[in-house]
């Protein structure tokens, strides 16, 4: 076998195996009793590609004044769901828990959300947390979402 044959040989293992991965990532399936989980009681991974928003969290339960939890949760629902590459996982705004998947448009990165909206008092608490499935970093894109939707939620 010649050194160019194998050269070509370990270019194309090297190039299958990196559209493997790619394809992977793009298709894995997120398990719904891995990834639905509750914001309030959510240990956080240690990675900087989280972002929860819960007593002990990065930021403190939003409060919806006036509103049920039910109300609460569908409008983050319609503004959750109104994003690209965002489908519903496990749960409803009835349910008062639900959890996302968004995938990013290039390559298919999931990351999950998960939502609750909780009575308090004559007010909604609502608690986020936002994880990515792959890497160690997100370069603040948790962080981002959350607050995009938050802030949406408020207008």
């Amino acid at each position: 076998m010649s050194a160019d044959m194998i050269i070509r040989s370990l270019l194309f293992l090297a190039v299958a195996g990196a559209a493997a991965g790619a394809a992977y990532v793009r298709f894995a399936p997120m398990d719904a009793t891995a990834w639905h989980v509750d914001p309030a009681t959510v240990t956080r991974s240690g990675k900087p590609n989280d972002y929860l928003v819960s007593e002990g969290g990065d930021r403190a339960p939003v409060i919806v004044t006036g509103a049920t939890p039910e109300a609460a949760l569908a409008q983050l629902d319609a503004i959750a769901t109104a994003e690209k590459g965002v489908t519903r996982l496990a749960g409803s705004p009835q349910d008062g828990h639900v959890t996302y998947v968004q995938r990013t448009p290039l390559m298919g990165y999931p990351d999950a959300i998960s939502v609750t909206a909780t009575a308090a008092g004559e007010d909604v608490a609502l608690r986020l947390y936002s994880r990515s499935r792959f890497g160690h970093s997100d370069l603040g894109v948790n962080e981002a979402r959350v607050e995009r939707w938050l802030a949406a939620v408020g207008e």
